[in-house]
C-alpha cells in the first residue's frame, strides 16, 4: 500500500509541474526567436612556398582522413578555334605519370582506399590519414610529371566528340550553349562553345603546350582538411610540391562585361524535335561578392526564384501549372562579369503564356515591396543553410579559399548572417531594378517552332530567330503548304519506289538487322528481326547479356529487361500495330493522316500521323522515311523518342538505312548495322 501511494503521490507531482508549466506557455503567441548564433570561423594556419604556392591547413581530428585541394589561379581564357583543348587537358590528367603506368596508379589510389581526380585548373585528393604521405605523393606527381601520352589523347578526343554527337538534340544542350553565346557573344571566354570541328582542330601538342602553360605554382593554393597536423602539413607539401618549378605565364586580360540589349526581345531556336520549350531569361550582371549590395542581391533572388517558396514557381508551377519547376539564378564574380537567369522548361502549347508570367513576376519584384514575412523566410533559409554548412570542416577551407580568390575582408563570412538580416524590403527593390533588367533582358525560346511562334506575336516583343549555335537566322519556314494532289498513299508510294520498289520488297517475308553501338565507352549490341503480319523483335544485349527487349507479333506484346517482363498495354499494342512489321508502307492505315511538311535533319519531310502517339517523316525530295517520333508518358511528363534512319545503302536491290540514330531525352545513340539479311535467320518463335 504504502508503494502505491508513493507512486500515486509522483503520479500526481508530476501532472501538478506539467500543468503549471503548461499555465506559464501562452501557445496563441508565437515565441521570440532566439539570439542570432554567434559565428566564430577557426581560421587555417597559412604558410607560403618559395615557388609560389599558398598552404592553408585547416585541422580536424573528428575523422582518421585527409583531404587536399590543388587550386591553380588562372584567369579564364579564350580557346577560340581549340575550344576543347582544356576538356581534353582534364581528361588526361590522373592517368598515370612518367614513372607510373595509367593502370599502377590507378590500382594503387584504390588500394589505398583514396580518391584522386583532376580537372583543367587543379586537382582533389582524399583518403585515409595514415596513408597521407603516399596520397600527397601520387597527386604531385601526377601534377607535376603527368603521363600525357598521344593514344590516350585520340581516345579522348574520340569520346568527347561522341558526346557532342549524342547531345545534338539535347534541349538542354541547345539551350546551356545558345544563352551564353548570345548573352556574352561568341568570341567572349564566357560565350565560346565546343563543337565537332573544334575539338578535330586539337592537336596532341596543343594539350601538352595547355598544360605548361596552365598547370604552374605561382598562383597556386594548396588546401589541407582533416586529420593532420599544419606542420607535418608543411612538412608534406614542401616535400612532395617543392620542387615544382615556377613558369612564364602568357599575358591575359581579365573578361569583360558585355552589354546589355538595348530593348528586351525574344530570341527563337528551334528544335523540331522538342517537346517543350526551354525558356531563360537572362542579362549580364557585374556583382562582386564585396559590393555593399551582395547580400540584398543573394535575397533578391532568392524571393524570385530560389526554390519552391518563390515567386516563379508559385505563379508557373503551383497557380497555372505551365512547368515542373521555375527558377532563378544570379551570378558574381571576382571580375564583375555574370548572369542574372530565369528559366523553366514549358509545354509548348503554353511558351507564350509562360513568357507572360516571367515578365510579370520579374517586373513585379521590381516595382513591389517584398511582404516582411517573405523577406523573412528567406533570411531564414539562408541562416539555416550556412549554419549547416559550417559543421563540414571542407566548409572553413573553402572561404578561407574565396576570401583570398575574391578580395574580401577577412571578417566577411564571421558578419554573414549579421548583413543577412540587415537587408530590409527596400534593399529587395533596388537591387532587383539594379541586376533584373527585364527592360534590357534577352528572353531565349528554344523550342518546336511549328507550335510555338504563331502566338508569340500577341507579346508585342521584337522576336528574333538564331540556328542552335547563336548564328542569327531569317524566319524560317516552319509550316508550309502542303502540294495538291499530295496524300498519305502518294507518300508511301514514293516511299516503296525510293527504296527498291514494290516488286523488289514484297518479295520479302522477313528482314534481320545486327549492329553495334558505343554508350559511355561501353559497346552494346543491336538486333532488329521483322516479318510479314506486323511482327517485330528488338533486343539490345552487352557482353551477351539481355539489357533490354521488345517483341509484337501482331495482335500483342511486351517488354523485358533487367529480370522484368511488362505487356504492352492498348496504346502501346495500337502504335505498335501502326508502326511495326516489314515495310507497314505497303498498306495506308485507317487512321493515318498527312498533317504537313516540317524540317527534319536539315531536310523538308511530309508528316504522317499514325497514332496520337506516333509520327514518321518522309523526305520530300527523295521520298525516304527520315525519322519516327514517339511519345510516351513517364511519371506525368511527355518524353519524346526519335529514331532517325541514316546512310541508306543498297542491300540485294533494297535501299537500307545503315545508321539508326536514336535519340531519347538528353541522349543520341547511334547504332550501326553491320549485317542484313532477308528470308532468313527469322522464325515464329522469335516473336513468341
Amino acid at each position: 500500500m504504502k508503494t502505491i501511494s508513493i507512486k500515486l503521490v509522483a503520479f500526481i507531482g508530476v501532472a501538478l509541474i506539467a500543468f503549471g508549466v503548461n499555465a506559464q506557455i501562452d501557445r496563441s503567441q508565437m515565441p521570440e526567436a532566439g539570439p542570432e548564433p554567434k559565428i566564430n570561423l577557426e581560421k587555417p594556419k597559412e604558410f607560403k612556398l618559395k615557388n609560389g604556392i599558398t598552404l592553408m591547413v585547416v585541422e580536424n581530428n573528428k575523422l582518421p582522413r585527409v583531404s587536399y585541394q590543388l587550386r591553380i589561379d588562372n584567369l579564364p581564357y579564350k580557346e577560340g578555334d581549340k575550344a576543347g583543348v582544356a576538356s581534353l587537358l582534364s581528361a588526361m590528367l590522373g592517368n598515370g605519370t612518367t614513372s607510373i603506368s595509367k593502370d599502377d596508379f590507378n590500382e594503387e589510389v584504390d588500394f589505398l582506399g583514396a580518391s584522386i581526380s583532376f580537372g583543367s585548373s587543379g586537382a582533389f585528393g582524399s583518403g585515409l590519414a595514415k596513408y597521407s604521405d603516399r596520397i600527397v605523393e601520387l597527386m604531385a606527381d601526377a601534377t607535376i610529371n603527368p603521363l600525357l601520352v598521344e593514344e590516350e589523347f585520340e581516345k579522348e578526343k574520340e569520346k568527347l566528340i561522341e558526346n557532342l554527337k549524342s547531345s545534338e538534340k539535347s534541349l538542354d544542350a541547345v539551350s546551356g550553349r545558345v544563352v551564353s553565346a548570345l548573352a556574352y557573344g561568341k568570341d567572349h571566354v564566357y560565350g565560346e562553345y565546343l563543337t565537332e570541328e573544334t575539338v578535330n582542330n586539337v592537336t596532341f601538342q596543343d594539350v601538352k603546350d595547355l598544360y605548361q602553360v596552365r598547370f604552374a605554382p605561382n598562383d597556386a593554393y594548396i588546401v589541407v582538411v582533416g586529420d593532420i597536423d599544419p606542420k607535418a602539413a608543411k612538412k608534406q607539401i614542401k616535400k612532395f610540391f617543392g620542387d615544382w618549378e615556377k613558369q612564364d605565364l602568357p599575358n591575359i586580360t581579365e573578361p569583360k562585361l558585355t552589354e546589355n540589349v538595348s530593348t528586351t526581345q525574344i530570341n527563337f531556336i528551334d528544335m523540331p524535335n522538342a517537346s517543350q520549350t526551354d525558356i531563360t531569361v537572362t542579362n549580364n550582371v557585374d556583382l562582386k561578392q564585396n559590393d555593399e549590395d551582395y547580400f540584398a542581391a543573394l535575397m533578391a533572388n532568392n524571393i524570385l526564384g530560389g526554390g519552391g517558396e518563390g515567386y516563379l514557381f508559385k505563379n508557373l508551377r503551383e497557380d497555372k501549372g505551365y512547368t515542373y519547376g521555375a527558377y532563378s539564378s544570379l551570378g558574381s564574380n571576382r571580375y564583375g562579369v555574370s548572369r542574372f537567369n530565369a528559366s523553366a522548361k514549358v509545354r509548348n502549347a503554353v511558351a507564350d503564356s509562360a513568357v507572360v508570367e516571367f515578365v510579370k513576376e520579374i517586373k513585379r519584384i521590381r516595382t513591389e515591396p517584398v511582404d516582411a514575412q517573405t523577406l523573412e523566410n528567406a533570411k531564414a533559409k539562408y541562416v539555416g543553410n550556412f549554419v549547416m554548412a559550417l559543421e563540414r570542416p571542407q566548409t572553413i577551407a573553402n572561404y578561407a579559399l574565396s576570401i583570398k580568390l575574391n578580395n574580401l575582408p577577412q571578417d566577411f563570412y564571421e558578419n554573414y548572417l549579421d548583413n543577412i538580416n540587415k537587408v530590409s524590403a527596400e534593399d529587395v527593390k533596388a537591387v532587383s531594378q539594379k541586376y533584373f533588367k527585364i527592360d534590357n533582358a534577352r528572353i531565349v525560346m528554344v523550342g518546336k517552332g511549328s507550335e510555338v511562334v504563331d502566338k508569340l506575336d500577341r507579346l508585342n516583343l521584337p522576336v528574333n530567330y538564331f540556328d542552335q549555335y547563336a548564328n542569327p537566322i531569317d524566319k524560317p519556314e516552319f509550316k508550309k503548304e502542303l502540294p495538291e494532289g499530295v496524300t498519305v498513299a502518294t507518300v508511301y508510294e514514293d516511299y516503296i519506289t525510293a527504296v527498291g520498289g514494290e516488286e523488289a520488297i514484297s518479295k520479302v517475308n522477313s528482314m534481320m538487322m545486327k549492329g553495334n553501338a558505343s554508350v559511355q565507352g561501353m559497346t552494346l549490341s543491336f538486333i532488329s528481326k521483322a516479318a510479314k503480319g506486323g511482327k517485330s523483335l528488338t533486343m539490345i544485349e552487352m557482353n551477351g547479356m539481355t539489357l533490354s527487349k521488345q517483341v509484337f507479333d501482331g495482335e500483342k506484346g511486351y517488354a523485358a529487361g533487367q529480370g522484368q517482363r511488362i505487356d504492352l498495354n492498348e496504346q502501346q499494342v495500337k502504335d505498335s500495330k501502326a508502326s511495326s512489321g516489314l515495310f507497314p508502307e505497303l498498306s495506308v492505315s485507317e487512321n493515318a493522316e498527312l498533317k504537313g511538311i516540317e524540317s527534319v535533319n536539315g531536310e523538308e519531310a511530309y508528316v504522317v500521323q499514325l497514332t496520337d502517339n506516333v509520327r514518321e517523316f518522309y523526305s520530300v525530295d527523295s521520298g525516304l522515311k527520315l525519322a519516327t517520333e514517339t511519345t510516351a508518358e513517364q511519371m506525368g511528363q511527355k518524353m519524346v523518342s526519335t529514331i532517325s534512319y541514316l546512310d541508306y545503302t543498297d542491300k540485294n536491290g533494297i535501299l537500307i538505312p545503315m545508321t539508326l540514330s536514336q535519340n531519347f531525352g538528353p541522349q543520341t545513340v547511334d547504332i550501326k548495322i553491320e549485317e542484313v539479311k532477308f528470308n532468313e535467320g527469322v522464325t515464329d518463335a522469335d516473336f513468341e
